[in-house]
C-alpha cells in the first residue's frame, strides 16, 4: 500500500505576521521591555560560532551519546505518551490551515496535506525557519540560506537520525493548583525554578523541556480562541537561564511565547532568541495533558523523549509525533 504526502512546507519568516506587541504589563524591573533591551540580549546569549563558522544543529550539539544514554535509563516501567494533538480538520480560532485527508482510488491509498506551522498542529521547527535582522541563527544572511526549493542550509532534515534525550515536563498549572493558565499569563526564571523544587528535578546540559500551560485542557472547557492574540508562555528574560543550564530543546503547547510578548516592539521575542540566537529547536503545539497526568500519577516528571521529524530536505520544520517514555 503507497501513500501520497504532500507538506505545504513554510520558508523561513512565514510562521505566522509577526506583530509587534504594544503590552505595557511587563513589570518595570523586567527586561527586554522594548526592541533596544530586546537587542542586547539577543547579542548576549546568541551561539553564533559556538560550534563553528558552518555549523547547523545548534544546540543539538549538546546531545552526546552520553546523554542519550541517560534518557535510555529513565524508561523504566515501558509507559509511552504521544505529545502530539490530533490533526484539527476544521477552521477554529487557533486553525487557520486544516489538515486535509483525502481518499483515493478505491479507497485503498490516500493524500495527506498540512501547512503546520502556526498554533494548531503538533511540529518542529527548523533552525532556518525564524529570522532576526537578515540573518539566521550563527549568523547566515537570509540570501544564503532560503531559496524557493526550501532552506539551503539549517534545514530540518539536519535532525534526520532523530533525537533521544531526557524530557522534563515543567507544569505551571499544577504547580499554582490550577487546571489551565488564562492566556496572557507569564511564566518567568523563578516559575521555572519553583517547579523544580517541586518536581524535584534539576535542568541541565542537553534537556528538553516542556513546559504545560493547559492550552489543550483551556480549549475543551471554553473552547477555541485566537491564540496568536492571546496566550500563556515564557516571557523573554528566560533566554539567558535557558543558555546558562545548556537547554537543548525546548517545547510547550502553544508556541512558547506570552502573548502580548510584554516587549514593545517586538512579537514573539522567545522565538527568536531561542531560533535564531541559540539554535534551539522548537516543539510548537504539544498536548501535555496526558503527559501530565501520567507524570503525577507516577510522581515522575523527567522521562526519555523521543523526537523523529520527516527527513524533508530543506523543511523549516517537521510535523511530529513525540513520544515521552517512562
Amino acid at each position: 500500500m503507497s501513500r501520497s504526502l504532500v507538506f505545504a512546507l513554510c520558508l523561513a519568516g512565514a510562521l505566522w505576521p509577526i506583530v509587534p506587541s504594544v503590552s505595557a504589563t511587563a513589570p518595570a524591573s523586567r527586561a527586554p521591555r522594548n526592541a533596544v533591551e530586546f537587542d542586547e540580549l539577543f547579542q548576549q546569549v546568541k551561539n553564533w560560532g559556538r560550534w563553528g563558522a558552518t555549523d547547523q544543529l545548534g544546540s543539538a550539539n549538546l546531545l552526546t551519546d552520553a546523554t542519550r544514554r541517560r534518557a535510555i535509563a529513565l524508561a523504566k516501567t515501558g509507559i509511552s505518551v504521544s505529545l502530539a494533538h490530533n490533526l484539527m480538520t476544521d477552521k477554529a480560532d487557533d486553525n487557520g490551515s486544516p489538515f486535509e485527508h483525502t481518499m483515493l482510488g478505491a479507497n485503498t491509498m490516500d493524500n495527506y496535506r498540512v501547512s503546520y506551522h502556526g498554533y494548531a498542529h503538533s511540529h518542529i521547527d527548523g533552525l532556518c525557519h525564524i529570522l532576526y535582522k537578515g540573518q539566521t541563527y550563527n549568523g547566515y544572511p537570509t540570501a544564503d540560506v532560503n531559496t524557493p526549493g526550501g532552506c539551503v542550509k539549517l534545514g530540518i532534515d539536519n535532525l534526520k537520525q532523530g533525537v533521544i534525550t531526557r524530557g522534563i515536563l515543567i507544569d505551571i498549572p499544577m504547580l499554582r493548583g490550577l487546571p489551565y493558565l488564562e492566556p496572557g499569563t507569564a511564566i518567568y526564571v523563578e516559575d521555572i525554578e519553583a517547579w523544580e523544587k517541586k518536581a524535584g528535578v534539576k535542568i541541565g546540559p542537553g534537556d528538553a523541556i516542556l513546559l504545560r500551560t493547559g492550552r489543550w485542557a483551556r480549549r475543551e472547557k471554553v473552547g477555541p480562541w485566537p491564540v496568536a492574540r492571546s496566550a500563556a508562555g515564557f516571557h523573554a528574560s528566560i533566554a539567558s537561564w535557558i543558555k546558562a543550564r545548556g537547554v537543548a530543546f525546548v517545547g510547550s503547547d502553544a508556541a512558547q511565547d506570552v502573548v502580548p510578548s510584554m516587549v514593545e516592539g517586538i512579537g514573539l521575542p522567545v522565538h527568536i532568541l531561542l531560533l535564531t540566537g541559540l539554535g534551539i529547536n522548537l516543539l510548537d503545539n504539544q498536548d501535555l495533558e496526558s503527559l501530565s497526568a501520567t507524570a503525577a500519577k507516577l510522581k515522575r516528571w523527567s522521562f526519555m523523549l523521543t523526537i523523529a521529524p520527516l527527513a524533508v530536505k530543506g523543511g523549516t520544520g517537521s510535523p511530529a509525533n513525540i513520544i515521552a517514555t517512562f
